[in-house]
Order: C-alpha cells, then structure tokens, then sequence
C-alpha cells in the first residue's frame, strides 16, 4: 500500500479497527476514511453504495460486524446473520464496483466445524457440523469468505478473508452479558476484588480449550497481508484455483488453554484474591478451537505479545473506561 493511499477502516472504533487504526498510523498511513454507525449504516445498500462512490477508497478493512459471545449469539442469532449478512454484502459488492484495490474480510474462528481436526487449518472449512451456539454468526462470516472468492473469480477482484482467533485487547466490549470470554472475566473478576466477593463464577466447566490473539497483533498481521506484493497476495485469491483453497488466511498465535487456565491467569492480572466457580450448568461451547497458523508464518508473521502483558494492557483499558 502506498502512504498516501485511502484507505478504509469499516468498523474503525472497535476492537478489531481501533488496533487497524493504531497499527497504519504507526506504519506511517495517514489518509483514512471512517465514518461511525450514526453517520453510516453499513446494513443499507443505498447508504454504501454512496459513501463508496463519494469518496472512491484505494483499500478496504472490512472490520465492521455484529458480534458477541454466547450468550449474544443465544439470544440474537435473527440480528447476528441479518446485519453481518447485509453488512459484508454491500461493502464487498461497493467495492468491486468502485474499483477498490484490495479488500480485507475479518471473519471468525467459528467458521470451522465444531469438530474440526486440530489445529484447524484454512481447508477444513464446510467439512462439518458447526457449534450450535454461533451457527447464524457463523454461516453469515462463511458467506462472506464465499463472496469474496467469487467476485475474485468472476471479476478479478482482490478480495482476501483472514479468520483471527479470539481477540482480546485495548477498545474491547465489557458487557456484563453480551461480551467475551475474557473482556467478561476482566469485568467479573473486578468488580468481584471491589465488592471483596468470595468468589467468582465462570460458566461451563474450565475444560475447553481456547486459544487468544492480542488485538493489536491481528491488526499487524492483517496490514502485513494487505501490504505483500503481487507474487504474493494475488496466490492466496483463488482468482484461477482448483485446488478447492478459499482465499483464506488464520491469525493466531497456534497454541491454546484452557478456561480455567485463562480464569486464574485473568484472576491474578486482575488482583483478585477470591475463589474460581464453574458453573456446569452453563453451556462449554466448542471442545478445542486451536488455528493452524502455518500458512501465515510461512508468508514471515507471528504473534509477540504475551498473554499476560496482553491481558495487562487490556486491564488498564477497562480501568480507564471504568473511571470515565
């Protein structure tokens, strides 16, 4: 990408385009274009089709998504496939007609079967049954990965897919139901040391395993792909390919933990002194979701940051939202 090259960030104030947006000004871009869900609604095709026309981006981070853990997914799964449906199908389709050099489709984890081999790689997409709990989530990020290799195949677009693992970090959504594993443990276990609770509860059993990508690490990874040149981008498009590969790339740091592991890391990140309960009760989700990361580090990217520093500074970042 050239410096001076617009450049899209479509969900710039989350956790996912917040780090985008830290990560291109730090590599020294400065020409973006944002606009916030009030001055845009992604999920108008009118609205898109607009914004694309007006103000003709050289390159797309399509970050914007609705998203949310479990329970989220439980209890909205009509607005989690609508919206994520109706929100990557207009930007994809602006941008191919507006002539948008390349495009980057942030997707999920949960695109792979529930049980998939592990670690997951890019191949096992559609080669199971998927987790029940974010199916609509799912299918919707699926459809897009589809989108993309399609117009890559009938129109010669550049349009690249990379499925992170779960995020965590600075910018990061702290509600009490509708949030992560982690943001939902760093609050939990908070307010548990404010209030001098005796203990936590933590849903499912602590047995699945999970595994965790700092945000800001995602967003270097994914401006190191944007940012590869011919020879190497225009391979993983699948714009000519028989091979059944979808332009397709995972993001992670390829190696997990358990949930318990992770409660009693966040505990003492956190300060808390009190006690860890599994709630049993409460649905596990997923058995083991670990990516396969070989595709990305042959290409020369890893991760770097540390779990703990990681979870650390993402502390710090609810404390500061907490003291607003």
């Amino acid at each position: 990408m050239d410096k001076n090259a617009k450049i899209y960030v479509a969900g710039h104030r989350g956790l996912v385009g917040t780090a985008l947006m830290r990560n291109l000004r730090a590599k020294g871009f400065d020409n973006f274009v944002t606009r916030t869900h009030a001055e845009l609604d992604l999920t108008s095709q009118a609205a898109v089709e607009e914004f694309f026309a007006a103000e003709k981006p050289d390159y797309v981070f399509l970050a914007a998504a609705k998203v949310g853990g479990i329970h989220a997914n439980n209890t909205y799964p009509a607005e989690f496939i609508r919206d994520n449906l109706a929100i990557q199908t207009n930007i994809i389709h602006a941008a191919y007609k507006n002539d948008v050099k390349r495009l980057l489709f942030l997707g999920s984890s949960c695109i792979y079967p529930k049980l998939a081999p592990q670690p997951m790689k890019e191949e096992h997409l559609l080669t199971g049954e998927l987790e029940p709990t974010n199916r609509p989530y799912a299918l919707a990020k699926i459809a897009g990965i589809e989108m993309c290799w399609s117009y890559n195949r009938q129109y010669k677009t550049q349009c690249l897919a990379v499925m992170p693992t779960n995020l965590y970090g600075p910018g990061d959504n702290y509600h009490p139901e509708n949030s992560h594993v982690i943001p939902a443990m760093v609050r939990r276990f908070h307010e548990a040391k404010l209030a001098n609770s005796p203990s936590v509860a933590v849903w499912g059993t602590g047995t699945p395993k999970r595994e965790f990508l700092y945000s800001d690490d995602m967003a270097d990874a994914c401006v190191y792909l944007m940012n590869l040149p011919d020879e190497k981008f225009v391979p993983l498009l699948g714009q000519d390919r028989n091979d059944g590969l979808a332009p397709l790339v995972n993001v992670g740091v390829g190696h997990d933990l358990t949930i318990r592991e992770l409660a009693e890391t966040v505990k003492n990140v956190v300060g808390y002194s009190g006690e860890i309960v599994f709630d049993s009760s409460k649905p596990d989700g997923t058995p083991r979701k670990l990516m396969d990361v070989g595709r990305l580090s042959a290409m020369g990217w890893q991760a770097t940051t540390p779990l703990e520093q990681g979870l650390a500074s993402a502390y710090r970042d609810f404390q500061a939202l907490e003291a607003r």
